[in-house]
């Protein structure tokens, strides 16, 4: 590789770190062509980029962002690494739990996530990062926590207590109990 196709390569790699919040470090290293050629369109099924690329390419690309935000990423950079990119943080290690249950394996193991500037690492955290809130999910949890009290209310006002009558009559129809007719409706007697 040329040291022209490296920086393409790191470039590449730093439009990716910019664009996303969240990506995941796996090690894809005993994987077979078949297998990762899977793992790639369940990524792409699920709008999540996964790129492959050398460790020391990756690390560059890092470093040339932010040394500091990112020093806690460099101890994954070994053996066989692929990236995954997502907009949503639980993506890829829904893609990951849900590929290894269908191979009944152990790969591709989770290095590292890091999502919105928090770092997760190890594979001991993968079921944790499958159980993590999108953003649309907490927003619909706040709705729904808003709108439960109207909705008490609203059941609670359409429940009727028992023996009471289950529709109120129409206001043209005739009184349910007969009334005496009032005194100029009777005829007069003579």
């Amino acid at each position: 590789m040329t040291k022209e196709q490296k920086n393409q390569i790191i470039e590449v790699l730093k439009g990716k770190f910019s664009q996303y919040d969240n990506f995941y470090i796996t090690d894809t290293e005993s994987l077979t062509v078949e297998q990762v050629n899977k793992l790639r369109r369940a990524c792409f099924d699920k709008n999540v980029e996964m790129k492959v690329a050398k460790n020391t390419l990756i690390r560059k690309a890092l470093e040339s962002l932010d040394a500091e935000k990112y020093s806690g990423v460099y101890d994954a950079l070994h053996n066989v690494t692929a990236l995954m990119f997502s907009e949503n943080p639980k993506e890829p290690a829904v893609i990951l739990s849900s590929f290894r249950n269908e191979t009944k394996g152990e790969k591709p193991q989770l290095k590292l996530a890091f999502i919105n500037g928090e770092l997760y690492a190890g594979d001991n955290n993968l079921k944790a990062l499958t159980q993590i809130k999108t953003k649309n999910e907490l927003i619909g949890e706040v709705i729904t926590l808003l709108l439960s009290p109207i909705q008490r209310v609203i059941g609670a006002l359409q429940n009727k207590p028992e023996g009471e009558v289950a529709a109120a009559p129409a206001a043209d129809a005739a009184p349910a109990s007969p009334q005496a007719p009032a005194a100029e409706d009777t005829p007069a007697a003579e």
